[in-house]
């Protein structure tokens, strides 16, 4: 069935055509949203997200908007939809790449001299240490959210995190001398 087959299917039967756009275009749509959404939210969250996005697509259907492309009209209802749901998930944080976080300061009042000890002795933390604190620290994710990205349970989470604040204190003293 061809792109036009089908935007003259929803038109005249929505039930149908949302059918035959969920054959052809699951695929496509699961791909724009996982692309979108992998790592910030779970798999069940992107599931979700596909179901939402055909049905937006029934709804304008049945509400009589006539489709030039369906393709091209998934492909924007999903790209807004992951936005939307980036921004939930995420909420007020910045995302900013790691090399860049070095600039960055929590407290206005903190010099760049000690933020930049401060990103230091976080990255002397090593891996997974450095991810968890600048998810949690600076981007203001969950435990539980940043547990789940990494692959370990919320107890293995916080359990770093208590530690590694007792690392970094250490850390920072040491730099004091």
């Amino acid at each position: 069935m061809t792109d036009k087959e089908l935007a003259g299917l929803l038109s005249q039967d929505a039930d149908k055509g949302l059918a035959e756009a969920v054959k052809l275009y699951s695929g496509y749509v699961y791909k724009i949203v996982l692309t979108r959404l992998s790592g910030i939210c779970a798999k069940e969250d992107i599931d979700e997200a596909v179901s939402d996005i055909f049905f937006k697509l029934f709804s304008a259907a049945k509400s009589g908007t006539a489709f030039t492309s369906v393709g091209g009209y998934l492909s924007v209802i999903a790209q807004r939809h992951c936005i939307d749901l980036f921004r939930k998930h995420t909420g007020k944080a910045q995302t900013v790449p790691l090399e860049e976080i070095d600039e960055l300061s929590t407290e206005e009042d903190i010099s760049a001299e000690s933020s930049s000890e401060l990103m230091a002795a976080i990255k002397a933390l090593g891996e997974p240490d450095t991810q968890i604190f600048l998810r949690r620290y600076f981007f203001g994710q969950r435990n539980k959210d940043i547990a789940q990205e990494l692959g370990m349970n919320s107890a293995a989470v916080n359990k770093r995190i208590s530690r590694g604040l007792v690392r970094l204190r250490e850390i920072l003293k040491e730099g004091e001398r």
